[in-house]
């Protein structure tokens, strides 16, 4: 069985002077990724290998669980498909995965992360928020093959608060 976690960034700032990639997390965004990886540390399993959007605030957010999970930092791989706002690389990302890989985790964007949430899970939401997490479980043995998944959990910091 496959297994997929979805980390969207932690909130941003858009008050410097600096392009989309290279944006800064907020405090409240540092505080948000916190707080979820908190709660869900030791709901979800050590993922194989974790996967991270270049931009910024996506590593940023992705630094914050790998450290608050206890993942190791060599399992880190940075995947400019994953710097994606539609899903189609995203879609395109996860289907190409090795099979070597049974629990994988990956950080990036919305509007992508609500598409891919809701085109492989089984529960809807109408936005994924920063911060928020989706862990997915497939029946199928092959990332190629994946379909319709299990929605095992969704956290969004607002029901933490």
């Amino acid at each position: 069985m496959k297994q997929l976690t979805l980390i969207r960034h932690a909130k941003s700032s858009w008050e410097y002077g600096v392009g989309d990639r290279d944006r800064p997390l907020k405090e409240k965004g540092i505080n948000d990724a916190i707080l979820v990886a908190s709660h869900v540390k030791g709901k979800i399993p050590i993922p194989d290998i974790v996967f991270s959007s270049p931009a910024n605030r996506a590593l940023h957010t992705c630094t914050i669980f790998l450290r608050m999970l206890d993942i190791p930092p060599e399992t880190l791989r940075l995947a400019g498909e994953l710097y994606d706002f539609s899903g189609a690389s995203v879609f395109n990302f996860i289907r190409t995965l090795s099979d070597d890989y049974e629990k994988v985790m990956i950080f990036g964007h919305n509007h992508a992360f609500t598409e891919v949430s809701n085109n492989f899970g089984n529960r809807y939401t109408d936005n994924l928020p920063t911060s928020g997490i989706v862990h997915i479980i497939f029946e199928e043995d092959s990332w190629r093959k994946v379909g319709k998944g299990t929605t095992y959990l969704m956290v969004i910091p607002k029901h933490l608060r």
